[in-house]
């Protein structure tokens, strides 16, 4: 597929942009999935869902190396959930051209508006862990949850994926939103890589451009890991604030507007 240098460079720059959004705190999928249909009119859903996944896999797994090394990890929660996370995504990514987007939006819509209530009714929410909350039972939701449930809406829809796993291990096993984050980038590289191997194997990849704007979404990655490390999980929580009513105005729009 040819493109224009004014493409190339819009999808570039979101792909970066992207990448910093996803490190913090989830929601790169807002940015670069609309880029690509709109700077690429004639790309195809499906090859849109599966060039994001390449590039985004970049950057998640950079994201989770860089929380990695400077800071502490919950692996018993990440690690099951991320496994959980490469098979149930490529499900969900398999199912991703029956399923119409006037079937979620609604459903999405609705959960996105109780989760931005959720944390602002909570202000304490996220800024502290709450070790005590992290009980057995509550692990093995949380791994349910992130591995099997928001997996398989990230292989089938996308947007908004980085942004659950953090609320789910905010809310369920007590970490604050710095180490929820790192978490999630755990979880997302799971999501991705799964995806991304339906998506391959069906054709639906645009292996130049997705290679290309992986490199600038790994950039991205990396600085907005380092910013949310430095910064702190109040930072997290307004990032995670803009995102979701960003998700929730983009869904709106789809919903009511374009239809």
């Amino acid at each position: 597929m040819e493109v224009d240098p004014a493409t190339v460079v819009t999808l570039l720059t979101a792909a970066a942009l992207a990448g910093w959004v996803d490190a913090v705190v989830g929601g790169g999928g807002l940015l670069l999935l609309p880029a690509l249909l709109v700077a690429a009119p004639g790309l195809p859903p499906a090859t849109a869902l599966g060039t994001n996944k390449l590039a985004a896999i970049a950057g998640t797994s950079t994201a989770a190396v860089t929380y990695a090394r400077r800071t502490k990890i919950d692996w018993v929660v990440a690690g099951p959930a991320a496994a959980l996370a490469v098979v149930c995504a490529g499900l969900g990514a398999a199912l991703a051209g029956a399923v119409p987007p006037s079937a979620y939006r609604p459903v999405v819509l609705v959960v996105l508006v109780s989760v931005a209530l959720f944390v602002v009714l909570r202000p304490a929410l996220g800024v502290l862990a709450v070790p005590q909350r992290r009980t057995r039972a509550r692990v093995v939701v949380a791994v349910l949850v992130a591995g099997v449930g928001i997996a398989a809406y990230d292989g089938l829809i996308g947007p908004g994926t980085g942004t659950f796993l953090v609320l789910a291990f905010t809310a369920l096993v007590g970490a604050d939103f710095v180490h929820g984050s790192a978490m999630a980038k755990v979880v997302n590289a799971g999501t991705n890589a799964g995806a991304l191997a339906v998506f391959a194997v069906t054709g639906h990849v645009w292996w130049l451009m997705g290679a290309a704007m992986a490199v600038c979404n790994i950039v991205g990655a990396s600085v907005g890991a380092r910013m949310a490390l430095r910064r702190g999980s109040g930072f997290v929580r307004v990032v995670l604030l803009v995102v979701v009513l960003a998700l929730v105005a983009r869904l709106g729009y789809d919903q009511w507007v374009a239809g």
